[in-house]
């Protein structure tokens, strides 16, 4: 990897997608075609082949990716963490002003991971079937292209982060994306695959509000994630236009990457992005850096969303002072020095269930904290060699496997508490679904009856309600509750108005 010499620190453009599974992409191996522009920019770059999201869903996820440190550091693990995210975590904007950085934040504010930019500029990104098809990264385009620009013409480098939104239910790609991977019936009255979908009554309101009248083919519904996929891919080729047409390709660390991964039809965790099984904790990780990084490499060893915040740094030769990571820079991967970083981890979520558990190269153990919506076990144990889909539970049948894993678990979480003095955070959530005063669920029939999500217009009011709590305990993000476009001041942080219907994780 030859040097180059370049005339100041570089920027960083960090598009981070929201719902995005990595084996869905066709740069790591999806039979459909979905991701033409992203495999070519991988071709220009390092593509690595085992990211995991070890901490689920998006508050949690981006808590990990945007400080370096895991679950315990930071101590966010719930879709919903009520206050802010421990002081100590700094989060990359903060530790890049204090290298004479300025940053940009676009469709992320009110989230504690998102504290520290300068600025936070919003879009539409949500969408419903009676509002039609949903052109969620054109709207993003319209508003990072032009700050891309402005951050272009200044004299300081710049952290800008893109926060896309179309593999996010609802999936309502715009034509001709639509169709592109189905030429079926939707509405086939011979299919059933969708009446357990449409049966589950925690989302069978939200699904409905966005998806075709009398669907039931499930086919159509995986077709329209792949289409959303394919469009948003198109639209990010726009960015990559621009950051060329601006001269800004040779002094530019640009990442891809997804904060979790989504479940479609496996587990009847349906078209969400809860449960622990490896279509939510894989995604992807694709870093371009001219000069400094090779092109079209692929590694292979295993890596978590600690390990981005090191790599960036080390890419841009920081060196910053008093900060500390759990996670490890992937440039010695790169460069063939280490194998792989730890391929056993913990795991955990705290979405719509709240469940823990260790993964292994091998093996895959979930454990429940309490009862789940699904009535799926207490303790679940696949074999990912053997049975890589996880769907036979091998936990009656092994229980010495469930004990030495549990063991090593408990072990590495105990550690854990130690070295920070913090507790495991997934002990400690109250009303982590929203539900105040419920605390834990003592059944499956309570957490089926109590978790509702509701139409996308209720779960917008959800996210507002929640963005809105956020901006309460966060100073740093407040959220102004008013409509339009145009740019508004709050708390000297320059931003555009939020719009009603911003859709953003966890509203659903």
């Amino acid at each position: 990897m030859p040097g180059r010499r370049r005339s100041r620190k570089p920027n960083i453009i960090h598009l981070g997608i929201d719902s995005l599974r990595a084996d869905h992409m066709s740069c790591y191996g999806y039979h459909r075609l979905t991701t033409p522009h992203i495999d070519h920019f991988a071709q220009g770059g390092t593509l690595f082949e085992q990211t995991y999201s070890a901490h689920i869903p998006t508050t949690s996820a981006y808590a990990s990716m945007l400080t370096g440190r895991d679950a315990f550091g930071t101590q966010v693990v719930a879709l919903r963490h009520k206050g802010e995210m421990r002081p100590e975590a700094r989060s990359l904007p903060e530790i890049l002003r204090d290298e004479g950085y300025t940053s940009t934040c676009v469709g992320f504010s009110g989230n504690p991971a998102s504290r520290g930019f300068d600025n936070y500029l919003t879009f539409e990104g949500w969408g419903s079937w009676a509002e039609g098809r949903s052109p969620k990264a054109q709207n993003l385009n319209k508003v990072a292209i032009p700050e891309l620009e402005r951050l272009a013409k200044q004299k300081q480098p710049f952290y800008l982060f893109l926060r896309h939104m179309d593999p996010h239910a609802p999936y309502l790609p715009p034509e001709p994306f639509e169709r592109m991977f189905y030429h079926g019936n939707e509405c086939d009255p011979n299919n059933k695959s969708m009446e357990p979908v449409m049966s589950f009554k925690p989302f069978r309101d939200f699904f409905a509000a966005w998806m075709p009248p009398g669907i039931t083919d499930k086919d159509y519904v995986i077709a329209q994630y792949d289409g959303a996929l394919a469009y948003m891919d198109a639209a990010i080729q726009t960015i990559f236009n621009a950051i060329e047409t601006l001269g800004l390709v040779e002094n530019s660390i640009v990442v891809v990457n997804g904060d979790h991964g989504e479940t479609l039809y496996e587990h009847e965790c349906y078209f969400d992005h809860h449960g622990l099984y490896d279509p939510t904790l894989y995604v992807p990780l694709i870093i371009r850096y001219p000069g400094k990084l090779p092109t079209g490499k692929r590694v292979a060893g295993y890596n978590q969303h600690k390990d981005l915040v090191p790599t960036l740094l080390e890419l841009a030769e920081l060196e910053p002072v008093g900060v500390t990571f759990e996670g490890r820079s992937l440039l010695p991967m790169v460069r063939g020095e280490e194998a792989s970083h730890e391929s056993e981890f913990y795991i955990t979520e705290c979405t719509w269930m709240r469940k823990h558990g260790w993964r292994t190269p091998e093996w895959k153990l979930i454990v429940a904290l309490e009862p789940d919506f699904h009535f799926k076990p207490e303790i679940e144990l696949y074999n990912l060699i053997e049975d890589p889909m996880e769907n036979v539970n091998l936990a009656e049948s092994e229980p010495g496997i469930v004990a030495m894993l549990r063991d090593r678990m408990e072990r590495w979480i105990a550690r854990r508490e130690a070295e920070t003095g913090l507790p495991n955070p997934m002990y400690h959530q109250g009303d982590w679904h929203g539900k105040a005063g419920v605390g834990s669920f003592t059944s499956s029939q309570q957490a089926y009856d109590t978790l509702y999500i509701g139409s996308t217009r209720q779960a917008a009011k959800i996210q507002a309600e929640s963005r809105q709590e956020g901006s309460e305990t966060n100073e740093a993000t407040p959220v102004e509750a008013k409509t339009g476009s145009g740019r508004a001041k709050a708390n000297g942080k320059r931003r555009t108005k939020i719009t009603p219907n911003v859709g953003v994780e966890g509203a659903k």
